[in-house]
């Protein structure tokens, strides 16, 4: 419970709020009547509200520190629910059904700006299950991921506009030139770890901006490219929406070929070798493991997926200039993954669920969104590190047999 002196603290804690958010929430001058006016009862709502988050954060914080909290997020109910979906292949074929029909049916229920935030929200799972393999999986944090996209994007800009190659031929084009360029920042890097390793491929990122904004004869500058054609089938012309319905087609399937390549590489030899690396990259290199290989791999597989994602985002929005490449959209595909859960394929779709469909469905609150999105991002920090769908550590039983 509560006592007097946590009572006391909040209570100092609001009066410091209301003091600090005073010139903001308080004083408003009107310019044109030469007037100020003076809000009192936002001061009055400012001190109320933090007084009472602040009780319910120090609540929150004893039944972390006793215990009650941990015991529940011990049960992990999302990781059973997720296993008894693998174990049951009635309730797992159901859900697969049921999301399926929806899928298929979404765009010719909703409108054209439905379909394409949707896309979005797919392009972004693509980004985050490619970003997983190097953070979640190698735990090698990289903060210069938006560079591979960017990658991806020019690639089909440039080879359209001087060669006239069609979307389908510079989808597997974009993923190369992505591999490559994963392979490039992967040798420099391969003695760091940590804070180092973030700060260089930060670096590496905005390099890769730098000299698509200010290469004019290469990359056309910061007034980028325009009328980039959007994907065809056999000749056809599409209108708007069925342009729209056909691309929202096209990343769902590349979305599930990725959960499956995802899937299949973190059972795999090397995918096991990443989480050995993710763990302890002395212990990994003792047991033989080639740690070049491994983080070479994570690099260029994680750079391949944003190559692709650049090639569809680009044909998708048909204009691509450098400021769509900038380290916020690192940041957000961080965020998804992150949120959503380390190492965990569920939960990178979860996160980018929820991180990309809720600031478009609350553009009401639009000033105060980057403010709820970092009180999520603390709240989940503090809470539950692991993510909202953390990653089910398999264990292995040996049966011994009774010998006749």
């Amino acid at each position: 419970m509560i006592n007097r002196r946590e009572i006391k603290t909040s209570l100092l804690i609001s009066i410091w709020f209301m003091l600090l958010t005073f010139p903001v929430m308080v004083i408003k001058i009107n310019p044109i009547e030469k007037i100020v006016q003076w809000r009192w009862m936002n001061l009055l709502l400012v001190g109320i509200g933090s007084f009472l988050f602040s009780l319910l954060w120090r609540y929150f914080m004893q039944k972390k520190e006793t215990g009650t909290m941990a015991a529940a997020a011990g049960s992990k109910p999302a990781a059973l629910l997720l296993r008894r979906i693998r174990e049951e292949p009635r309730l797992r074929n159901m859900l697969i059904t049921v999301n399926a029909l929806l899928a298929l049916a979404f765009p010719f229920l909703f409108s054209t700006y439905q379909v394409n935030i949707m896309t979005t929200v797919l392009l972004y799972i693509m980004l985050g299950l490619g970003l997983n393999i190097v953070v979640g999986l190698a735990g090698l944090l990289d903060l210069g991921y938006v560079a591979f996209y960017a990658v991806g994007a020019y690639s089909y800009a440039l080879l359209n506009h001087h060669f006239g190659i069609s979307f389908w031929v510079a989808l597997p084009f974009g993923a190369l030139i992505g591999a490559v360029f994963g392979i490039l920042l992967g040798f420099p890097v391969l003695r760091l770890r940590g804070d180092y390793l973030a700060i260089v491929t930060l670096g590496f990122g905005e390099i890769i901006r730098l000299i698509l904004e200010n290469w004019n004869e290469f990359s056309f500058g910061p007034s980028g490219i325009a009328n980039i054609p959007r994907p065809s089938f056999f000749g056809l012309d599409f209108s708007l929406h069925e342009s729209s319905t056909f691309i929202y087609f096209i990343m769902i399937l590349l979305v599930l070929f990725t959960i499956f390549v995802v899937n299949r590489l973190q059972d795999s030899r090397i995918g096991r070798a990443w989480i050995a690396l993710r763990e302890d990259e002395i212990a990994c290199q003792a047991m033989g493991i080639d740690k070049v290989k491994t983080k070479l791999t994570a690099f260029a597989l994680g750079a391949t997926w944003a190559g692709m994602a650049g090639v569809i985002f680009a044909a998708k929005t048909t204009f691509i200039n450098p400021a769509s490449f900038t380290f916020l959209e690192s940041a957000m595909i961080l965020s998804i993954v992150v949120l959503g859960g380390m190492g965990s394929i569920p939960g990178v779709i979860f996160g980018a669920i929820i991180l990309i469909l809720l600031p478009e469905y609350l553009r009401a609150f639009s000033e105060y969104r980057m403010l709820l999105f970092g009180a999520i991002m603390v709240l989940m920090m503090v809470f539950r590190p692991q993510g909202i769908i953390s990653d089910v550590r398999k264990t292995y039983r040996i049966k011994h047999r009774e010998s006749p």
